[in-house]
Parts: C-alpha cells; sequence; structure tokens
C-alpha cells in the first residue's frame, strides 16, 4: 500500500466565528465516503518500462455500492507472447483492432478521477498505468493507492489463507465473480476481498482513509515503553545494534541517521512482526557512528558475520558458500568445493545455495562436453575402462577410455574456462537452442529447467568477474562530494574497505588523503578470484564506486573488466526474468518463484 501526503487541514474561521467539536470520526476521511476505483490490467509481460497493456478492467464503488464500470482491450503495438496467451485468453486477433493505449488513458483518467486507486499488487498496475500516462504526455494524478495483496498479508493469518493471492483470497472472501486472468473479472473480484478486508479493519480500528493508509500491527505498549533507548544515539550515519539483558546481540542495522532509524522501532511505522517481538526482549541500543555511510554499510555486514542475530535473516553466514571449480589434471572436471585454494584453477562464484551451483554447472555440460565423472584419470586410460551413457548421447568425449587425448580435451576445457572469465556467449546460445526446443515441443517444464541453468550461470559468472576485478587491484583510492561539500574517501585494498574519511568542506583533501593512507588497514592478496573481504561487502563497495560522481584519486593495478562479459548478458536475463515474474499479477510475494513459470527465453539483441 502506498501513503500519499494528506492535505493540510483547512485554517480556523476568522474571530468571531463559532467553533464545533469534531466527532472522532470527523477527523479523518471516512471509509464509508470514500470512493475507491478498482483496477486491474492483462499485459504482455511483467515490465512497464518494456512491455504493453493487453486490457483494463476497472470497478468505482462507495459504501458498498457499485457505481460503473470500464472495461477495454488494448492493442499493444506487439505480439502478444503465447505464454499470456494462454493464461489470458487474450489473443493477437482479439486485439487488432482495439484502440492503443494513448487512446484508451484519458478515458481511464476521467472514470477514476477523484478515487482512491486499489489494486492486487498495486505496485504492477499502477507502475503500467503511470508509465503508459508519462511516455504519452499525460499528467499522472497523485492517487491514494491501496494495495489489497498487502493488505491481506497485514490483515491474515496463515490459517485465514495459505498465501495471498488473488484467487486463493476470492475463495476465503467468496466473491461473486471467481478471477480468471480477464481485466474486468478479476476487477470485481478485488472489490469483494477489498471489502471483506474492511470488514476484518473495522474491530481493529480502521475508520478512516488516513487510519487505513497507516494501518499496521498496531504498537504495543511494551514498543512505546522502549522509545527512550534511542534518545541518546546520534544524529549521525554508522551502525545501531540491539541486545538483550544477558548482552547477547539481538539486530544489527545501518543508517544515516541513527538516532531517527532507531525510534522507527517504537512508532507505527515498523510493520514487521518480528522487529516487534525483537524490541520486546531489547534491552539496549548501542551505536558505532561511522564516518560515511558506506563504511555503515560495511561495519553492518561484519558485525552480522560476526555476531550472528537471530534477528537479521541475511548475511549472518557468508561462510555458508559454494564455488564452481574447473579442476587442474590430465581432463579437468567441473566439481563444487567450499573454497578458494592457491591452485591455479579456475573459479565461479561464490553461490549462496549448492542447488543453484548445480544448476551453473549443469549449463556448463551444456554447452562443453567436460567429463561429469568424478574420479581421477590419469592420461592413459584404465584397462577394462567402459564408457558411460553420456559418451553414446554425445555429452561427453569418453577420455576414460582413451576417446580423446589430452590436447583435443584442453580445447573444451579452455572453452568453458573463457565463458567463466571473459564471455559466456556459448554457454547462452547452447542452453536458448535447447529451450527453444523443448518450447516448440510444448515442453514448458524443461524448457524452465533450463532457463533457470542459463540464469544461474549467467549471474554467477557476471559476479564473478565483476568481484575478480576489483579483488585484483591492490589499491583505490575514490572519492565522492558529501552533502556539506567536502570529500567522501574510501580506501579499498583487494575488494576489502581498508579506511574511509571525509575532507572538510573548503579544505584541500590531500592532508586527508595522506592520513587516510597512512592509517589504513593492511590486507593481505588473497586467492584470486576471491576478494580479500566476502563478496557481499565488496558487491557494495562496488555499488558505491559506479555511483556517479565517483572520482578515481589514485588506482594501483588494473581494475577492468572483460568488454564481451557477462555483465550485459545478466541484464538481459534480470529483465526477462522480471518480465515473467510479473506476468500473473496477482501472484503473492511471498511464494513467487519464477522458475516455475515457463518464458520464451530469447538470446540478446
Amino acid at each position: 500500500m502506498t501513503a500519499h501526503a494528506l492535505p493540510a487541514p483547512s485554517a480556523p474561521s476568522a474571530p468571531g466565528a463559532g467553533y464545533v467539536q469534531a466527532a472522532f470520526d470527523e477527523l479523518g476521511t471516512p471509509l464509508r465516503d470514500v470512493t475507491f476505483c478498482v483496477v486491474d490490467l492483462e499485459t504482455t509481460g511483467g515490465s512497464h518500462a518494456s512491455e504493453s497493456i493487453t486490457e483494463v478492467g476497472a470497478v468505482k464503488v462507495r459504501a458498498g455500492e457499485w457505481l460503473g464500470e470500464f472495461q477495454t482491450l488494448v492493442n499493444p503495438g506487439t505480439v502478444i507472447p503465447p505464454f499470456i496467451a494462454v493464461l489470458t485468453g487474450i489473443t493477437d486477433g482479439m486485439v487488432a483492432s482495439a484502440p492503443n493505449i494513448k487512446a484508451v488513458l484519458p478515458a481511464f483518467l476521467e472514470f477514476a478521477e477523484g478515487c482512491v486507486i486499489v489494486a492486487h499488487n498495486a505496485p504492477f498496475d499502477v507502475g503500467f498505468l503511470r508509465t503508459a500516462a508519462l511516455q504519452h504526455g499525460y499528467h499522472w494524478p497523485s492517487f491514494h493507492v491501496v494495495d489489497t495483496a498487502l493488505l491481506a498479508r497485514r490483515v491474515l493469518t496463515r490459517d485465514d489463507a495459505p498465501n495471498c493471492k488473488l484467487s486463493t483470497l476470492a475463495t476465503v472472501f467468496h466473491t461473486r465473480v471467481k478471477p480468471v486472468h480477464r481485466a474486468l473479472a478479476d476487477a470485481q473480484a478485488t472489490v469483494d476481498v477489498l471489502h471483506g478486508l474492511l470488514e476484518r479493519l473495522g474491530p481493529l480500528g480502521v475508520q478512516t482513509l488516513e487510519e487505513l493508509a497507516t494501518f499496521t500491527s498496531r504498537v504495543s505498549p511494551q514498543q512505546r515503553r522502549k522509545r527512550h533507548l534511542a534518545e541518546k544515539l546520534p544524529h549521525a550515519p554508522g551502525v545501531y545494534i540491539f541486545s538483550d539483558d544477558r548482552g547477547r546481540t539481538l539486530y544489527v542495522g545501518k543508517s544515516k541517521d541513527l538516532r531517527t532509524r532507531v525510534r522507527t522501532y517504537f512508532t507505527a511505522s515498523e510493520t514487521r512482526s518480528r522487529m516487534g517481538e525483537m524490541v520486546g526482549l531489547a534491552t539496549q541500543v548501542k551505536a558505532i557512528e561511522c564516518t560515511t555511510p558506506l563504511e555503515a554499510e560495511v561495519r553492518e555486514l561484519r558485525l552480522i558475520a560476526a555476531t550472528k542475530p537471530r534477528y537479521n535473516r541475511r548475511s549472518r553466514f557468508p561462510e555458508r558458500v559454494t564455488w564452481v571449480k574447473l579442476t587442474v589434471e590430465p581432463f579437468p572436471r567441473v566439481s563444487l568445493v567450499k573454497e578458494v585454494r592457491r591452485d591455479d584453477a579456475t573459479y565461479l562464484g561464490p553461490f549462496g545455495s549448492r542447488k543453484v551451483a548445480e544448476k551453473a554447472v549443469a549449463a556448463l555440460h551444456e554447452a562443453f562436453p567436460i567429463r561429469q565423472c568424478t574420479q581421477k584419470l590419469g592420461r592413459i586410460p584404465k584397462q577394462g575402462a567402459n564408457a558411460c551413457v553420456l559418451y553414446e548421447l554425445g555429452r561427453c568425449d569418453a577420455p576414460c577410455v582413451g576417446a580423446i587425448d589430452t590436447e583435443a580435451y584442453a580445447e573444451h576445457v579452455a572453452q568453458a574456462k573463457a565463458a567463466i572469465e571473459n564471455d559466456p556467449q556459448p554457454v547462452v546460445d547452447a542452453m536458448v537452442k535447447r529451450i527453444r526446443s523443448y518450447a516448440a515441443l510444448e515442453r514448458y517444464e524443461e524448457a524452465s529447467r533450463h532457463r533457470d541453468r542459463m540464469a544461474a550461470f549467467v549471474r554467477a559468472t557476471a559476479r564473478t568477474q565483476r568481484i575478480a576485478a576489483l579483488a585484483r587491484c591492490p589499491q583505490i583510492l575514490a572519492a565522492k562530494r558529501s552533502d556539506e561539500g567536502g570529500w567522501e574517501l574510501h580506501l579499498v585494498r583487494y575488494g576489502r574497505l581498508a579506511g574511509a574519511a571525509v575532507s572538510p568542506a573548503g579544505a584541500h583533501p590531500q592532508p586527508t588523503i595522506d592520513l587516510l593512507l597512512t592509517d589504513a588497514e593492511v590486507v593481505e592478496p588473497p586467492p584470486p578470484p576471491t576478494p580479500a573481504a566476502t563478496a557481499e561487502e565488496t558487491e557494495r563497495i562496488l555499488a558505491w564506486l559506479e555511483q556517479p560522481g565517483i572520482r578515481l584519486v589514485e588506482v594501483e593495478g588494473e581494475w577492468t573488466c572483460p568488454t564481451s562479459g557477462a555483465q550485459g548478458q545478466s541484464s538481459w536475463l534480470d529483465s526477462t526474468l522480471k518480465a515473467q515474474e510479473g506476468a500473473v499479477s496477482s501472484e503473492d510475494r511471498r511464494g513467487l518463484r519464477p522458475i516455475h513459470q515457463p518464458v520464451r527465453a530469447q538470446p540478446q539483441p
């Protein structure tokens, strides 16, 4: 649910005018007086930046009364993907004579004028409509927006509904119309879901639009009583640490303003139930001031890894990673390992999940006939050895029986190494070919599995190349203008933040630089391609370095990525999967797993 700024209350009447004590239900806009415009869209995909609308449906309601409906097909100006056509039943022929979105928008904006917009998974529908309005030069009003999916997650328990998909909620609230992935029907079902949720909210004291916009699970008195824990914290960037009465770390976080951020844990702006539980146990909040926001991010990661707080869900176990290793032996193979060694092998990763690493290995095997057996092979095959079925299928050249010599096999290995370190295109081409063959046979599950393997490999390759490039540099000193007019300075050694400082406004930064170089942490070079920090820390540093306005003061070594590297492939792949993820707009994001839905895979343009 998106909450917008509410209009300021009107000024009191002139002196002498009578004043009237307002009733409690007059302090806001009663929900019975609010006109809701419940909207649903069908689209060609999930990205409002690159996909198009194919249907708009909306229902206008107030106080439970249906005031009107709006429905039209929309010509997207592009081909509707087969998967979307099967899902929605909307075909190219149906939209051929329909108006385009430029012609539809004025009528819809007139229909929705003065209403509160309601949608199930509102960022999807509102994002498409807002983008279309901006693209065609229409003003998008500052609508109040209510997201029934988000509202359901705050109101309903798992006992009420196993998930918050529109189809599930339609069953829970016995909607008059069942959602069928058509815009008007889904909007009609969402109306009944909205009314059902509002009935649940009434006993919780939510009676006005303003209360609906700020609704949470309510702040407990226990939380309010602990607001004093934030009073002594500074208004400065840094890391905050919640701990219990035994000194155990419960939660670690970061902020640009420590005091302001920690205070939110004791107000209605904190909606996470586990944080309410954490605050109930906390007896102390410590703060570590940091020179810059980036230093705060890094310190947060290091503290989480060191203390492993029970209420932090991410970054607690950076050591639990998996690497894909292309071994060094007469007939190299691909294996999964837990650490990188100085053994001249080629590594890919790190992967947070062994299953994802196995998918990347499968993609490599799809592209290159590298052996999949695990035994060590010498240059001379063992007598009596038999080739496995992969040889018969053309998936392995069977070095175990001498069907290929070391020189020829080394060519396959060199190609696989090049795909990891430089250009993943051969793997992408092989996977796209296989995906298309399965899609042509309508074997979408197999196509989906191969797509996931390709995604795992491409993303891991992009990550490895970016991290390894920074990890190779003995030292990088970079600067950025601070909000106060000085310079934020960061010293990075082998991918690890070794020091941070701020040069004051109006002062020459060189003395600060000299002091930073002298006092910075000494960092030993790590085994390539790993950085001298966790991969997550190095990625945070990379994100900062890649911001606009960053100036490289000093670079020792070469900070470069291959021109044909995996980053471009990764960007294309991410946009494709994001579009697929949003294809079913009513999905409950708690359980959505894009890998289960097939999409058409295409090579990068």
